[in-house]
């Protein structure tokens, strides 16, 4: 069986990827992933407030007794020491790509379009085979229309693309008011393609200290159903590569996202559980199924599942809502 596909204009052994995650920051694990047959790795994130808080901290050592930070300084979000800061992030990004044969994607993660979008040109001097632009922002000021919001995240991109020469994917979030036409508005600014989605997480209350605390969850399987409904509707329309990520957890994970017509499939939940070990299990898995169904190649398979071929389109456009609610039995 042949599992060989392109991602981002990249030649890629296999479709499951890595996606962005603390798995990254360690080398050996990396080469467990190549050596079990991750197609691509993405680096953890670097994030905006990471890069911005370096330039003040910068900043106010340029100005020391100037007085101009005094009690504003205590303010600067702090990062534990598991975080690492922008220079910190180009040498483990280096290092990835000295070891490594597999593509590495660097991960940029930020919500405004700021100077910190400059960055992408040292990620692409550091050796990256590609960016993954994570646009992540919880927009709660009411008097920001939606519109307004889009323009800002298609801003960024077209920022990010200017910055950089190596290709450039968009991870989004499933909350937008019309995702097919955003999708597209960031292919006419530049992406090559689209991440869906992004895992919306959400903090808890600590009921006895009465404080908001992060309550970080893995993804579960069901959680694929989304981003595979919005694959096969963008499949075939959209001039750039889809990947799908957060749910992915086993071969006919990624068997799905590919019939819906997505490129590659990432995963890490199922890997921080299980260990590099489950990325064999997985592609063994494809291969299984490939074989039992007649399939030679992994683009032989890609969209057969779509929306333009299904035999009920409307099924994916409104999930055939009596269907659904009638098959339910307890």
């Amino acid at each position: 069986m042949n599992l060989e596909t392109t991602y981002l204009g990249l030649a890629l052994k296999t479709p499951l990827l890595l996606s962005a995650s603390p798995l990254s920051r360690k080398i050996d694990t990396l080469k467990k992933l190549e050596e079990a047959g991750i197609g691509a790795i993405v680096m953890h994130s670097l994030f905006e407030e990471q890069i911005d808080d370096e330039s003040r901290i910068l900043n106010a050592a340029l100005q020391e007794g100037a007085g101009s930070f005094s009690e504003a300084y205590d303010y600067i979000p702090r990062y534990t020491p598991g975080q690492v800061g922008p220079e910190g992030y180009l040498e483990q990004l280096a290092a990835a790509k000295e070891v490594l044969g597999v593509p590495v994607i660097a991960s940029l993660n930020g919500r405004t379009d700021g100077g910190w979008t400059k960055y992408a040109g040292k990620i692409e001097a550091a050796g990256a085979d590609a960016l993954e632009l994570n646009l992540y922002n919880v927009p709660s000021d009411p008097d920001q229309t939606c519109s307004e919001i889009e323009e800002t995240y298609i801003g960024i991109v077209r920022s990010v693309c200017r910055a950089a020469k190596i290709p450039v994917a968009v991870k989004i979030s499933p909350f937008l008011t019309a995702p097919a036409n955003f999708c597209m508005q960031l292919a006419e600014a530049g992406a090559k393609g689209v991440v869906l989605f992004n895992r919306f997480f959400q903090p808890d209350i600590d009921l006895e200290e009465l404080k908001v605390v992060p309550d970080l969850k893995l993804s579960r399987p069901e959680e694929l159903r989304l981003p595979l409904r919005w694959t096969a509707l963008l499949s075939g329309r959209l001039p750039a590569d889809i990947a799908i990520t957060g749910g992915v957890h086993s071969g006919t994970d990624i068997v799905k996202g590919v019939l819906c017509g997505a490129t590659v499939a990432m995963m890490t939940s199922e890997l921080l559980v299980k260990g590099t070990g489950a990325v064999t299990t997985c592609l063994d898995s494809l291969r299984t199924w490939m074989e039992e169904n007649e399939y030679e190649s992994v683009t032989q398979m890609r969209g057969a599942m779509c929306q333009n071929h299904a035999e009920d389109p409307d099924a994916y456009e409104r999930a055939n809502y009596l269907k659904v609610l009638g098959s339910y039995s307890s």
